[in-house]
């Protein structure tokens, strides 16, 4: 009889940190009073219901969403929808509203002070993976799969990435990466579209991920 045993879930000691504050302005109307995770999708769901159900699904049981725009609809949808996580279970799911925190008139100033202005939270799970997703983004995905990639491979940062077509990359952060996949260079929605080396009509932006090992 075999004694190999499947290892444990990274996920378990993994942490979700959504990101939720953008309006969205592409979307016109639909973002006048409400932020863009929080529009409503195939009925009474919510497009932060993606991000939020991934991470359940691949076992993330911690979750930190950061609002900011218009964010009462939001904070509505996910005190009603999301409260069944339980601190007596080692879970977690808090609302980071915007709230001034490094002085009286820094709000989030982008993704990444989202995420630093909350770093004494992020430190206080004592997890050792934190998952940064955007919450305005539809698609389903397993995070455990990246976890372990991310874990053999010994990176610091990991950041997935999705190809498209060439004539779409213009709306998107374009990673170049080199024959191990290790990015390079990093280019915000660049007029010219690069080109992926292995094919002239392709190339990768970066997808709603980011898998880190933190440092504390």
């Amino acid at each position: 009889m075999s004694n190999y045993r499947n290892p444990a879930p990274l996920a378990r000691d993994a942490m979700a940190y959504v990101l939720a504050g953008g309006r969205g302005s592409r979307l016109v109307e639909l973002t006048n009073r409400r932020a863009k995770p929080a529009v409503f999708f195939g009925g009474k769901s919510r497009i932060i219901d993606f991000a939020l159900s991934n991470s359940i699904n691949s076992g993330i049981r911690r979750i930190s969403v950061a609002t900011q725009y218009q964010a009462h609809s939001l904070i509505r949808h996910l005190q009603r929808g999301w409260n069944f996580l339980h601190t007596e279970r080692n879970e977690s799911f808090d609302i980071l509203p915007a709230s001034q925190r490094t002085g009286a008139d820094k709000w989030y100033a982008g993704t990444a002070d989202a995420v630093y202005q909350n770093m004494d939270i992020i430190e206080d799970t004592g997890v050792r993976y934190v998952v940064i997703l955007a919450g305005d983004h539809i698609y389903k995905m397993d995070y455990e799969l990246m976890l372990r990639q991310h874990e053999s491979t010994g990176a610091d940062v990991t950041v997935g990435c999705l190809e498209v077509p060439r004539m779409e990359a213009t709306g998107f952060g374009v990673m170049h990466v080199d024959a191990a996949d290790r990015i390079e260079k990093f280019i915000e929605k660049p007029a010219n579209r690069p080109p992926f080396p292995t094919s002239p009509t392709w190339r990768w932006p970066p997808w709603a991920f980011m898998c880190l090992r933190p440092r504390f």
